[in-house]
């Protein structure tokens, strides 16, 4: 099985522009990914703005009986999310990564327009590698 079921990137305004489903249970359909996308936005802003600290950048893991869902925010307002197995380990690692790759592969790419849907095939294979790799040191321990 798995340890990640699905990748979540979405810009600062709340747009999902990216999904890649990585389970085996079966893809969301979009509405509900849309949903899921829009729903998170909101509760990590929502938990910047109750945070009794000053300078709380807003929710990271989110535990839950059947899932943990690990987030990253860049400097830029771009959240990066993983919904995994529960109880998994080092995700902000991979969403670093990830977070690196985007800014390699779909950033630097010329035909990119920001806060639109990735649509970049070298991002796509690099991805694909990471997750793979993460898997295979997953299954490792």
């Amino acid at each position: 099985m798995a340890a990640i079921y699905s990748l979540y990137i979405i810009n600062k305004s709340g747009g999902l522009i990216f999904y890649k489903d990585y389970g085996l249970a079966g893809r969301m359909d979009t509405n509900d990914s849309l949903r899921l996308a829009s729903l998170w936005h909101s509760m990590h802003a929502i938990s910047q703005q109750l945070s009794p600290i000053s300078g709380c950048s807003g929710i990271e893991l989110l535990e839950a009986d059947t899932f943990d869902l690990h987030c990253f925010q860049s400097l830029t307002g771009t959240k990066f999310f993983v919904v995994s197995e529960p109880g998994t380990q080092h995700m902000e690692h991979l969403l670093k990564h990830i977070y690196e790759l985007y800014t390699d592969y779909v950033l630097k790419n010329p035909f990119y327009e920001m806060e639109m849907p990735i649509r970049c095939e070298l991002f796509d294979i690099n991805l694909s590698q990471a997750i793979q790799k993460d898997r295979v040191a997953y299954l490792g321990r």
